[in-house]
């Protein structure tokens, strides 16, 4: 294998050529980036075999048998540590895993036969405490312009980041391309399907040729990024050989697919930019030319993912995506296909295909952009807010323009929304201070929801007043925002909050 450095191109240079979003390939170098509690395969297996035995000599008596040219065998020396945890725990009743044991024997009673192994797997990578914040954000900015993610991690890391679907087991071949994450390797929320023993990946092998379907499709329509992975990684190869074995690898289908596909490998305090050509052979077929830029400046890959602009939002197009599951679902849905989308009745699924001359229509409405305040605002979503410029907002509507308009500065009515925004928020305090003992009003949201001595009706209006007087935290209350269900984000109540928490947020 070797890079040949006459063949580079700048990282933003490179992303800027996609034509589509881009499908990202997630290994645990990224949990171990921004997440404290994380592992490497071997460092997950001691620390399970020290917690078990408080001694690592046991782990490395296992690992000296699972040896050869090739490296360790970890998938064996978890076969052998699963063996002797279960039995350990199972003897040792009420000892220092009795937690473990109460959690297996409830599953065995609900019908679950699942490893006290991996239930333990799943309680060490449970929690998320995270590390290199500020990075991590411009991570979740990137959001925007991603198709889907595929991950052989077993955290939730991802799902917590970008908000997308898991799909575990066999829900990855009933899925939708967009807005998906495809947890090859399983997840902590159900130990059961976490692949990590020999046995695991014998079966995982056994049914993996329609999951390979799956994935290779991807691979052929969209740019392709590993990240948290070495080239070394039998994943990237495995991966490759897949893709190669079904394409020619001296196709204009194959020069395709290595253009779009780039792997991201760490070199501690590089800020290095530039994409290099990669030749790596993989047994049974020809050398294959890869895309690699060797950096620790991720910061610089994220804002040129977020930057990237295409026809259509990813976001736009997960929401068709539901629309046409809704179309193929029938039973009482109407399908209308029209050029007059104004004909229509709001109750109507509608797919519009045709020229922009024919067809005048935004996905987003004011609803859909209140709904999407945050992820918004976490993505920096420019393009999706030129349409405020086209909506109807009524004079007795709250819209939140301030946070928008630091996104975005160039709609054109944003000082006359940000006066409105102002007005209903001079009225609410008026109303407010007219109210009496406002002084005893508690100072969180979850206290004020509970409070018995606090009208019902008050309650909404009590929460917008705290907010905007900074006796309610900004954080507490996007906290309460984004726990909200979606039918609650279409009130009137939550609207009027959310133009309190954002007008003193970002009018500075």
């Amino acid at each position: 294998m070797n890079d040949r450095e006459d063949m580079t191109m700048d990282i933003r240079e490179f992303i800027s050529k996609f034509k589509n979003h881009p499908v990202l390939f997630i290994g645990t170098g990224m949990s171990l980036r921004y997440l404290e509690n994380s592992f490497s395969w071997d460092a997950l297996l001691k620390r399970i075999s020290f917690d078990l035995t408080n001694s690592d000599e046991f782990f490395y008596d296992i690992k000296s048998k699972y040896h050869d040219e090739y490296g360790y065998k970890y998938d064996l020396i978890a076969s052998d540590l699963q063996k002797r945890f279960d039995e350990d725990v199972m003897n040792d009743r009420n000892g220092k895993f009795k937690y473990i044991n109460d959690e297996f024997y409830e599953l065995m009673d609900k019908g679950k036969n699942i490893s006290r192994f991996k239930i333990y797997i799943s309680k060490i990578l449970n929690e998320l405490d995270y590390k290199n914040i500020d990075e991590l954000n411009e991570f979740k900015k990137s959001r925007k312009n991603i198709s889907s993610i595929i991950t052989t991690n077993y955290d939730i890391m991802l799902e917590d980041i970008f908000g997308f679907k898991p799909l575990i087991g066999n829900d990855i071949l009933l899925s939708d391309p967009y807005g998906s994450i495809y947890k090859i390797h399983g997840c902590v929320t159900q130990p059961d399907k976490i692949i990590i023993t020999n046995q695991d990946y014998n079966k995982f092998n056994e049914k993996y040729e329609l999951i390979r379907a799956q994935l290779l499709s991807l691979f052929m329509h969209n740019p392709i990024i590993f990240m948290g992975y070495s080239i070394s990684d039998n994943n990237i190869k495995s991966i490759l050989k897949t893709i190669f074995t079904y394409v020619d690898p001296n196709s204009d289908e194959a020069e395709k697919v290595r253009r779009n596909f780039l792997l991201v490998e760490h070199e501690k305090d590089s800020d290095n930019t530039q994409v290099v050509d990669h030749d790596i052979d993989i047994q049974g077929i020809p050398t294959i030319k890869i895309n690699k830029i060797k950096t620790d400046n991720f910061t610089l890959i994220y804002k040129t993912l977020a930057n990237l602009q295409l026809p259509v939002s990813a976001m736009d197009i997960r929401k068709v995506q539901n629309v046409f599951r809704d179309i193929k679902s029938g039973g009482d849905i109407k399908v209308s296909i029209t050029d007059d989308l104004d004909s229509l009745k709001n109750s109507e699924k509608v797919i519009a295909v045709g020229s922009v001359n024919t067809i005048k229509y935004s996905f987003q409405n004011t609803s859909e952009i209140m709904k999407n305040y945050f992820k918004i605002i976490e993505e920096e979503n420019f393009q999706l807010l030129e349409v405020i410029d086209k909506l109807t907002i009524q004079s007795q509507q709250f819209f939140p323009i301030f946070g928008f308009s630091k996104i975005n500065k160039n709609i054109k009515r944003t000082e006359a929304l940000k006066e409105k925004q102002r007005e209903k928020m001079r009225v609410l305090e008026k109303t407010m201070m007219e109210k009496k003992n406002l002084k005893e009003t508690p100072n969180t949201i979850r206290e004020i929801l509970k409070s018995e001595t606090i009208g019902i009706s008050l309650k909404p209006n009590l929460i917008a007043y705290q907010i905007l007087k900074g006796n309610v935290t900004l954080e507490d209350a996007e906290n309460y925002f984004k726990s909200l269900s979606e039918e609650d984000k279409i009130k009137t109540e939550y609207r009027k909050q959310l133009c309190a928490y954002d007008l003193k947020k970002y009018d500075k």
